[in-house]
């Protein structure tokens, strides 16, 4: 297990991590320390307690839109995944279709050419 320090609103905290989960670790901690620092710009010298509820609730909520959204694509994609499914089965239908009207058609033909070399006027 790795061990680490971040720095979040000008204090280092001594972070562990699963090994090669270091820079990952330290990238949210850079950008959770962001999101303080712009709340301290917003609202000033609030207390580092409440700066921190307020970048953590902000964070749940970027998470819960992100959450919305993905449930919403995932839907979509579900819809689209029929829609071709459906689509699909029209496609291999209409294969079915022509190949059958082929082979009907091949087989009046032959029908047709028999029909003709057994007709002794047709020679």
């Amino acid at each position: 297990m790795a061990q680490i320090n971040v720095t979040i609103n000008g204090r280092s905290f001594r972070m562990a991590c699963d090994d090669g989960e270091e820079d990952r670790l330290i990238g949210l901690a850079a950008r959770f320390d962001k999101s303080i620092t712009e709340l301290r710009g917003s609202f000033g010298e609030i207390g580092d307690q409440r700066l921190m509820v307020m970048a953590g609730i902000m964070a749940t909520d970027q998470l819960s839109e992100l959450e919305r959204k993905i449930a919403a694509l995932e839907g979509e994609l579900e819809d689209v995944r029929k829609a071709h499914s459906s689509e699909a089965e029209q496609v291999q239908s209409a294969e079915d279709s022509v190949s059958a009207a082929i082979e009907s058609a091949a087989a009046r033909i032959e029908e047709l050419a028999q029909g003709l070399s057994a007709d002794p006027k047709a020679t």
